[in-house]
């Protein structure tokens, strides 16, 4: 049985016995390669063989071994130990008697949990890191906002969670002493909580700040963790402080309204200590960071007469010139820092901003005993009540009593509570009130100083009286009021957040392609696809519908011809664009008719108005008004034809199309007495679409909508019309000739040319086109 487990063992985990792996030759270096040199080696070979990149079954094995390799060359105590002792194993020390017999037993425990014996000692360690789906959701994403957790998913069934335990016992070790969040979850039995955090695979391990999950995609070194936790928090959280800048830096705290904290080490980066501290205390303090090691921060350090032998910490409040408050260790602990920032996480005069900052400064009283009044200055930031403000911090400084704290608001930030607390309206500013907080929801007890304040000693030793008068009777506060909240002066425009958002979003999302996180990819590539798919179908159907259906692109501009007609201002009910202030009209005639329809383009369709020379002046205008709103189309020409002269091109265009001379005078014969000579039919007002490439045309027959056309219809129209006798039809005709009816012929016009866009007209096909070259002789 023994032998068996031995040999699960040894095909489990490759690197058990590991004395015959060479790092270095694992690597690709020589025994002398400078730091760089590994490093170099190190990247090549870990992007190469990274399980996610390299599909070969033995990738993740000699990525495991790239990663121990490095991490042993990498540490000049680990490298100097395998040098001398040829030993891979960091918690092995020199002349360790039965180094074989000790890998064993370290494999042969990783085989316990495999068969289910007792519990190994690292699933022991990582129990009071476990979280839960509840737990997560209430304690560990808002303390996220405070400090940033480093969690490591995992399983019963994990093997290969068993090469990074001493890496992760190591870094859990370093990165909680510095204030970092250590989690674990077991995705066999919170599967809810690994789906939230987007977890689908084990070993990973993810950071977790402000509410925002990042993976961690690099070999399991503790280098690369530390150096990931400090990837995750804000780059400017500290500021590098000169000698040319200390200055400046000190001097903002009345825009800032927060203390500042400078930091001396002779570290070139800041430390990571320093990094969690800043962030955690970002709401209450700002931070910078000065390099004793660098020359341009002497004058700074003379300045303060900083120790160069350990790390100092100097908190300013109002007064730039001396540090409220010092703190100096060689071994600079998180627990030492939290206190020493809590301790002076105020101002001793802080400008009220929002309800926030209110609470803490102000708590609502719980105990008699621990009664806190808040001595409120109403004042402004204009120039002329400068002086006040500062006799009131003076004021404030030299009383330091705990059950008193002393602030200041905006009248024209805080305007509903100032109004509040006023209830003269005409008082004059600057004022105190002294308040106490009763609940939190407003509740307050308060009284104002009399007299205002503009910070002479008489006003400093009133106000010294009342308080005094104050501690001695509680019930000294008389007026009682309910406070409305207060105004956040620090929230963020919404452009600033809207802009926020969108960069973690596109952030997140170059992630997920670079680390192919397709899982969390999906509905964001489906919504991309989508509309490519619908983007290219609709350009696969115009590509292969009618050319002369389409909306062509827009048109290069050209020199117009001689002739045109103006819109004389008229509105279309097309909302295609014009794209110039007149319509292009040229007359059909023997000269262009080869041009503008025997040979016209593909595509292209000439739209011909037929008229007489005694409706010319009046068609061509109302034409023009009806086809404006289409004269940006590329593919439509317009034209006009001389019915007086072309008499005979329209009787053969129409016999060559039965069905035009049907739809035309449906009903009529052209044998009827009285001589098919004598009979001419009037086509003044018809427009004719004619495509010459594909030989058909469209026709537009005149319809009559005004009050004065109702008698005389077109014969196409009226059915009781087309039963009359030709004489009766040219009387008709000859009464149609009016200005006001050929006005109303081509009425509805524009919605005849919505139909020819569509390509919803009948069409008309002509075995050829007939000539022009014949002029009717007049009669």
């Amino acid at each position: 049985m023994k032998a068996l487990l031995l040999l699960l063992v040894l095909a489990a985990d490759p690197l058990v016995g590991a004395s015959d792996v060479d790092p270095y030759r694992v690597l690709g270096v020589s025994r002398r390669a400078s730091q760089a040199e590994i490093k170099k080696a190190y990247k090549q070979l870990a992007r190469e063989w990274h399980p996610d990149k390299n599909k070969d079954p033995k990738a993740e094995d000699m990525f495991i071994k790239i990663s121990k390799s490095y991490e042993i060359l990498s540490n000049e105590e680990r490298r100097a130990n395998y040098d001398q002792y040829g030993q891979m194993e960091e918690n092995q020390r020199p002349h360790q008697p039965h180094q074989g017999f000790h890998s064993f037993h370290s494999s042969f425990h990783f085989d316990e949990s495999f068969f289910h014996f007792s519990r190994s000692g690292r699933d022991f360690a990582d129990s009071k890191y476990m979280l839960h789906f509840a737990q997560f959701n209430s304690e560990v994403l808002p303390d996220s906002y405070q400090r940033p957790y480093l969690i490591k998913i995992t399983s019963e069934w994990c093997f290969t969670c068993i090469h990074m335990e001493p890496v992760w016992k190591e870094t859990v070790q370093e990165l909680e002493a510095l204030g970092v969040g250590i989690g674990v979850v077991d995705i066999g039995y919170e599967r809810r909580l690994a789906n939230q955090l987007g977890a689908h695979r084990t070993p990973s391990i993810l950071g977790l700040i402000n509410g925002k999950v990042t993976f961690f995609h690099y070999a399991v070194v503790r280098e690369h963790l530390r150096q990931f936790v400090e990837s995750l928090l804000p780059q400017r959280q500290v500021e590098k402080v000169m000698d040319s800048s200390y200055r400046q830096f000190l001097d903002r705290w009345p825009e800032e309204n927060k203390p500042s904290v400078l930091m001396f080490d002779r570290r070139a980066e800041t430390p990571l200590l320093f990094k969690l501290a800043a962030f955690a205390y970002k709401d209450y303090v700002r931070f910078g960071y000065v390099d004793q090691g660098l020359t341009e921060t002497t004058e700074v350090q003379r300045r303060f007469s900083v120790n160069t032998l350990a790390p100092t910490m100097l908190l300013f409040k109002e007064n730039a010139e001396k540090p409220a408050d010092v703190i100096q260790a060689r071994a600079m602990k998180r627990p030492i820092v939290d206190e020493f920032i809590s301790n002076n996480r105020f101002l001793q005069v802080p400008r009220l901003v929002n309800q926030k900052l209110f609470d803490e400064l102000c708590p609502v009283k719980q105990f008699h005993r621990r009664r806190k009044y808040c001595v409120l200055l109403i004042t402004s930031e204009d120039d002329a009540f400068t002086s006040g403000n500062s006799a009131f911090r003076s004021f404030a400084a030299s009383n330091t009593k705990e059950v008193l704290r002393f602030a200041y608001v905006y009248q024209h930030q805080q305007k509903p509570l100032c109004d509040t607390l006023l209830q003269d309206r005409n008082t004059i500013l600057p004022q105190v009130v002294i308040l106490e907080r009763r609940s939190a929801a407003g509740k307050v007890v308060y009284k104002e100083v009399m007299g205002g304040w503009n910070g002479s000693e008489e006003d400093q030793r009133l106000l010294q009286e009342e308080l005094e008068l104050l501690q001695k009777e509680p019930a000294f506060l008389s007026l009682e009021v309910t406070l409305p909240e207060l105004n956040n002066e620090l929230a963020a425009m919404f452009l600033i957040r809207w802009m926020n958002t969108a960069y973690d979003y596109v952030s997140q999302l170059y992630l997920d392609v670079l680390y192919s996180n397709w899982r969390e990819m999906m509905p964001i590539l489906s919504l991309i696809f989508s509309a490519l798919f619908i983007l290219c179908g609709t350009v696969i159907i115009q590509a292969f519908s009618e050319p002369g259906e389409e909306k062509p692109s827009k048109p290069k501009p050209k020199e117009p011809p001689p002739t045109s007609a103006g819109p004389d201002g008229a509105e279309s009910s097309s909302s295609r664009p014009p794209k110039k202030n007149f319509v292009e009209v040229t007359e059909l005639t023997d000269i262009t008719y080869i041009s503008n329809l025997v040979r016209l383009k593909p595509g292209h369709i000439n739209v011909v108005l037929v008229l007489s020379n005694a409706a010319k002046q009046a068609l061509l205008k109302k034409f023009a008004k009806e086809v404006f709103s289409f004269s940006g189309t590329q593919t439509l020409h317009y034209s006009f034809l001389n019915v007086d002269k072309h008499q005979r091109w329209m009787d053969s265009l129409l016999e060559l199309s039965p069905e035009a001379i049907l739809a035309e005078q449906p009903g009529e014969e052209d044998d009827d007495e009285g001589g098919a000579d004598d009979y001419r039919r009037d086509y003044t007002g018809h427009v004719l679409a004619l495509n010459g490439h594909k030989k058909y045309f469209c026709l537009f027959k005149p319809v009559f909508t005004g009050e004065e056309a109702e008698s005389s219809r077109s014969s196409d129209e009226d059915g009781g019309a087309r039963s009359r006798s030709r004489s009766r039809s040219r009387s008709s005709s000859r009464s149609r000739s009016t200005t006001i009816q050929i006005h109303h012929k081509l009425d509805r016009l524009s919605l005849w040319m919505e139909r020819l866009m569509e390509g919803t007209l009948p069409r008309h096909y002509v075995p050829s086109w007939p000539g022009l070259d014949k002029i009717t002789p007049e009669g």
